[in-house]
């Protein structure tokens, strides 16, 4: 048995924001993907995937009795695939903010939900935001707390705009530029790391007058402007506004920053060789960038890995 491919994704604007009704960009990234898998020979990577699938069955057994208005699933079906080893087999490393948890959901609600909201179907606002209710009650199985916005990316595989909690669209972004100066990059921290801590920190943050004041009147507000200007193709505006981002994170996000980076994020301020922003919640992982010219970004960061994401 194999299942269908299930896509990492990547949030370009709104981490952190979106908790706070800024808007957000969320694009699939597709270098990385899982699929449900029984082997006659499971690794022993495999069997410790059957082994978490386990207690996700339980969790949704349970979900399914308190929410049966909101979601139900073919529970024996899937203790019974379970049983027979299956696993999730995904490339999407864990902890990094590219939305590993997010793919295995949005493949158990694909293949074990009853009367599932399809991605073939006419999606108004309402499936939308329905869909976003059951993948976050879903992954908060993983992390406390979710959005739903990750297992929502992956499972339409499509770029997401978030105007608000409660506005959210599929949307298009401007073709990439295969000799485009400009890209959009991922930074390998190779420090894996957790999102439920980093959240725990934003949220007693939350509790300064100062910080929400900030979040209002700063945050985004150049978050805001920056998915406008990405959606637009006006990337020239678009790096003034990150570069704004990423002297907020540097200010205020710098326990969600590994200490190793912090200088090599101001050198990028400074230089304007490239701008360095949070990718999902931080404390390790991926630290995304956006550089007007790669090849001088590259350059300035020869010492670290880079990924690139998106070319204009």
């Amino acid at each position: 048995m194999k299942g269908p491919l299930f896509y990492s994704k990547i949030l370009l604007f709104g981490e952190y924001g979106i908790i706070k009704d800024s808007k957000g960009l969320a694009i699939p990234y597709n270098f990385y993907n899982g699929a449900l898998k029984i082997d006659d020979n499971p690794s022993e990577i495999a069997q410790k995937s059957n082994q978490s699938l386990k207690a996700f069955a339980s969790y949704l057994n349970q979900l399914t009795l308190n929410e049966p208005e909101l979601v139900q699933f073919d529970i024996d079906a899937l203790n019974k695939d379970i049983e027979a080893g299956m696993y999730f087999d995904s490339s999407i490393p864990q902890g990094y903010g590219v939305g590993s948890s997010g793919a295995l959901v949005a493949a158990i609600y694909d293949k074990y939900a009853s009367e599932k909201i399809t991605v073939l179907e006419n999606l108004n606002r309402e499936k939308l935001l329905t869909l976003k209710k059951i993948f976050g009650r879903m992954e908060s199985f993983f992390h406390g707390t979710s959005s739903g916005l990750d297992p929502l990316n992956s499972y339409l595989s499509l770029p997401i705009l978030i105007n608000s909690k409660d506005h959210i669209e599929p949307t298009g972004i401007p073709s990439q530029k295969e000799e485009g100066m400009g890209a959009v990059f991922l930074i390998d921290s190779e420090i894996v790391g957790e999102t439920a801590p980093m959240v725990n920190i934003f949220m007693d943050n939350l509790k300064n007058e100062g910080f929400r004041n900030m979040m209002k009147s700063q945050f985004t507000k150049y978050t805001d402007a920056a998915v406008e200007n990405f959606l637009k193709g006006d990337f020239k505006t678009l790096y003034t506004n990150t570069k704004e981002i990423s002297k907020i994170a540097l200010s205020h996000f710098k326990p969600m920053i590994p200490e190793k980076f912090h200088n090599v994020w101001q050198q990028g301020i400074d230089s304007n060789d490239y701008y360095l922003k949070l990718c999902g919640s931080g404390g390790g992982g991926y630290i995304l960038g956006f550089a007007p010219d790669y090849n001088k970004a590259k350059e300035a960061l020869k010492d670290y890995k880079l990924e690139l994401v998106y070319r204009f």
